[in-house]
């Protein structure tokens, strides 16, 4: 592999270094190497090399019961990418392995200088014997994708008649079985005014950013590793080796990478156990707590008709924001910090800026209580959940115009939009989730069970759903596959609102929840595991918890007797 093509951003890797490893024997002419030849082209049966070797006699034929040419190919990209080219380049020679073949560096080459006539013939190859690609591959896919680089690149330099030619001759007869809106997309970026429009509106950052090297990142998952290694692809796996001791590790709640060194495991010492203080300035019955998505603030509300807003830093009271008649259920942070939506039981829901505490924005009122209230990733609108049957969902922008309501007919107990801003997940007050697509704005799926449900969200990776019932029993779901993959036992449900909710760092390793009993109830995400149980946390119940999204030892939670605990 070239370093030249792996990362021009990096200062460290030397601008140049070719080598095939294979196609040149050892200096002392101690390795000679037989090429087999099979169809090219067939995903079964591959270009395989293989190599005698007579120095020492034959090595072992596998690595401590690994593949022998995949564990050397492996490590002489790794070397290459940490800049070690002429140690890569030994070990290539000595051991007669290729990371790559020479039409596999030709196509590299070809997309990152833009050749793309040159990239198709490679493709292609003679007599339609081209690159080996992976099971399931389509390469008429992947010459889209080129034609699809090239025309951008043509409206980019303001050629637009070749442009043009591109779009109608090239793209259009790749286009019979798909979707018309692609060739509808490719076609209005004909009436950008500029480049700088241009790449704005495709989400593309031109012939001098990435996109070349995005775009030969996603060719090269389609062509076939026995001939084209993916990229970095020992850093690929020691990340999925931490990523799963960090999944087994009961109490991991550090931001710290684990060292190779060493298998990882947290001491439970370390794990967050102890109350740290408690806030009893909110008034009544504590409902709902929500840390701001810095984690810098957290807000409270209950049963009297204020929010309480706390700096974390020292968890002095910064802000009482009142404004409603009744109790507020529930409180919707803005992606930026800088405003809250409220949901109260007097059927109106209101825009805060949060750190003045003024009132940004009532809502038209609702015909029942507002239950609940979720931000668009861009911050600009927002959409409410209502048991007002007739705006049980509806998206608002910042100035109280009302943008779209959902017509499916439901009361709306509490709502979660997944991060990136695609899923929008309704509970109702009948036994059900309602699952939305939040782009197209479609009901897309339900989920039926059979108790009442009492609250519902979304991790931070947009992959999971969790819902907490009255049978005192929490369910996570994989939005994608729509199966329930883990349940979490042990809490009591009862007939309140008892909310649950993910934590514990970046990967989110920990469900947490309230409980009817008055404990705090964590398990671990993965395994189910009963991970801590935090007894007499508040009385008679915990209704509410929510774990710190920036600092993974710390979360709280509320109840009826007025507190808050962290």
């Amino acid at each position: 592999m070239r370093t030249d093509y792996l990362d021009n951003d990096n200062p460290h890797l030397p601008s140049s270094s070719s080598y095939r490893a294979g196609w040149t024997s050892s200096s002392n002419g101690s390795s000679s190497r037989q090429r087999i030849k099979t169809e090219n082209g067939n995903n079964n049966n591959e270009d395989m090399y293989s190599s005698v070797h007579l120095r020492g006699g034959a090595p072992p034929p596998d690595y401590f019961g690994h593949n022998r040419e995949e564990i050397t190919r492996i490590l002489i990209q790794a070397l290459d990418d940490l800049g070690y080219s002429s140690a890569a380049q030994i070990v290539s020679q000595q051991s007669g392995y290729e990371v790559e073949s020479p039409d596999v560096a030709a196509f590299r080459a070809a997309v990152l200088e833009g050749k793309w006539d040159r990239a198709e013939q490679l493709l292609w190859g003679a007599a339609g014997r081209g690159l080996v690609l992976a099971p399931g591959a389509d390469r008429n896919a992947m010459r889209f994708r080129l034609r699809q680089q090239k025309y951008l690149e043509l409206l980019e330099r303001r050629e637009t008649s070749k442009a043009l030619v591109v779009l109608r001759g090239e793209l259009t007869p790749l286009c019979k079985d798909s979707p018309s809106n692609i060739l509808s997309s490719l076609s209005r970026y004909l009436m950008c005014q500029d480049a700088d429009e241009l790449r704005s509106k495709a989400g593309w950052d031109g012939a001098g950013g990435l996109s070349r090297r995005r775009l030969l990142s996603q060719l090269s998952e389609c062509i076939s590793p026995s001939v084209m290694l993916p990229e970095r692809r020992l850093a690929v796996l020691l990340e999925t080796v931490k990523a799963n001791q960090i999944e087994k590790c009961l109490y991991h709640t550090t931001t710290d990478p684990p060292s190779l060194y060493s298998d990882h495991m947290c001491e439970r010492s370390r794990f967050p156990t102890e109350v740290m203080l408690e806030l009893d300035k909110q008034q009544g019955e504590v409902w709902q707590i929500k840390f701001s998505p810095s984690g810098d603030r957290l807000a409270t509300c209950g049963s009297a008709k204020g929010i309480c807003i706390w700096d974390t830093r020292t968890f002095n009271l910064v802000r009482v924001v009142n404004g409603h008649d009744t109790g507020v259920s529930n409180i919707a942070w803005s992606p930026d910090d800088s405003m809250l939506v409220s949901c109260s039981m007097d059927g109106q829901a209101k825009v805060w800026n949060s750190h003045t505490g003024e009132l940004v924005k009532a809502l038209e009122k609702f015909g029942e209580p507002v239950s609940s209230a979720v931000w668009l990733p861009d911050g600009q609108s927002f959409i409410t959940g209502s048991l007002d049957k007739h705006k049980s969902l509806c998206q608002w922008d910042l100035s109280g115009n009302l943008l779209y309501t959902w017509t499916r007919h439901h009361r709306t107990e509490d709502l979660a939009l997944s991060p990136d801003g695609r899923w929008l997940v309704a509970m109702d007050d009948q036994c059900a989730l309602h699952v939305y697509n939040v782009p197209t704005r479609e009901h897309d799926w339900d989920v039926y069970l059979e108790s009442r449900l009492t609250s519902v969200s979304v991790s931070q990776d947009s992959r999971w759903m969790l819902v907490n019932t009255v049978d005192d029993e929490a369910q996570l779901y994989e939005i994608e596959t729509r199966e329930m993959v883990q349940k979490y036992k042990g809490h009591s449900g009862g007939n309140m609102i008892i909310r649950a909710g993910f934590g514990g760092g970046a990967s989110e390793n920990f469900v947490i929840s309230g409980s009817e009993d008055g404990n705090v109830y964590i398990w671990h995400k993965t395994t189910g595991t009963l991970v801590h149980k935090g007894e007499g946390a508040h009385s008679p119940r915990v209704n509410s918890v929510s774990w710190n999204p920036r600092d993974p030892g710390m979360y709280a939670t509320c109840g009826d007797e007025g507190k808050v605990k962290v």
